[in-house]
């Protein structure tokens, strides 16, 4: 874990040096919130840190450290590696829309949506108790907190890493 913490310190350094006019992006939101490091983390090792501080729009749906740690062992550290970069970028990419959706924007009910990963869909599903988010494994993320305003975008914070795979069903 030390080289996702060590990583985490670089991106955050880097966010915030240069940054003035974009005060509030996703990236120093999230790299100023400890809930994130291991996302800060990866979003430096793919790359993506001057992406997502760009003018955007864009919805990154934010796993929380949390999500991290519940994957099987070893992913985060193999997704780190440099060799590994493509997949990591991929996962990455599958958390976020090119347009600003707030919670309010999303229909009620089950509808897919086109991550920036185009090759991928994702099932987000909205009704009386919240917000959840089915990915490619078919598996289901809940949002957790909606409607972090960034400069460029909006983050929801979720309970689960996205992963790419087949087509999740919406119900």
């Amino acid at each position: 874990m030390t080289s996702i913490r060590t990583l985490a310190a670089a991106a955050l350094t880097a966010a915030t040096l240069g940054t003035a006019a974009n005060a509030a992006s996703i990236v120093d939101i999230a790299s100023g919130d400890e809930r994130f490091s291991t996302l800060v983390a990866a979003v430096s090792a793919a790359g993506l840190v001057e992406t997502l501080q760009g003018p955007g729009p864009f919805t990154v749906y934010a796993p929380v450290n949390d999500a991290f740690a519940a994957l099987p062992e070893g992913t985060v550290e193999t997704l780190l590696l440099p060799e590994n970069k493509d997949q990591l970028t991929n996962v990455l990419l599958y958390h976020v829309d090119d347009r600003k959706l707030t919670a309010e924007m999303i229909p009620a009910g089950s509808n897919f949506f086109k991550p920036i990963l185009a090759s991928e869909r994702l099932c987000i599903t909205k009704g009386a108790s919240g917000v959840t988010i089915a990915d490619g494994t078919g598996d289901v993320a809940n949002v957790v907190i909606a409607n972090i305003e960034a400069d460029n975008g909006v983050i929801h914070v979720v309970d689960k890493v996205l992963l790419p795979g087949t087509r999740p069903a919406c119900h």
